[in-house]
């Protein structure tokens, strides 16, 4: 099973950023990987909006991707930290896959559609009256 890293904004809108993160996460995880997301752990014991914190977490997520087997490239958007975890997996050899919102999003939106069973369509006849009678 391949280790990703997953590689995505958190910055800025956060609660949005990590419903994406999780989104492309779950990706990997359905598509038969392992996936890391640093940014979805190390916020919840660093502060991010601490210099030195985030520094310390950059460095922890960065020695994290020396493990990994690929970096997927999750969005549109590449931050300050996702261009640094870009560059070092690129300086380390490891392999860089883009994936686009839509993709991510597309297949999420067909999960979620997949989870539903399609219902029988039925006459109008065969539908349960549960005693209510309408007027045309």
């Amino acid at each position: 099973m391949k280790l990703v890293y997953i590689c995505s904004p958190y910055a800025g809108n956060i609660e949005n950023n990590v419903r994406f993160a999780r989104a492309a996460s779950l990706y990997a995880a359905e598509h038969g990987c392992a996936p890391v997301a640093v940014h979805l752990l190390y916020p919840q014991l660093l502060d991010d909006a601490v210099p030195a914190q985030r520094e310390i977490g950059i460095r922890m997520g960065l020695r994290v991707l020396t493990s990994c087997d690929e970096l997927w490239i999750c969005g549109e958007r590449i931050s300050l930290g996702m261009s640094s975890e870009i560059a070092e997996a690129e300086r380390l050899g490891i392999p860089v896959r883009s994936l686009s919102t839509e993709q991510i999003q597309e297949w999420r939106c067909m999960k979620v559609l997949s989870d539903y069973p399609i219902e029988r369509k039925i006459k109008p006849e065969e539908a349960p009256s549960h005693g209510l009678k309408l007027q045309l």
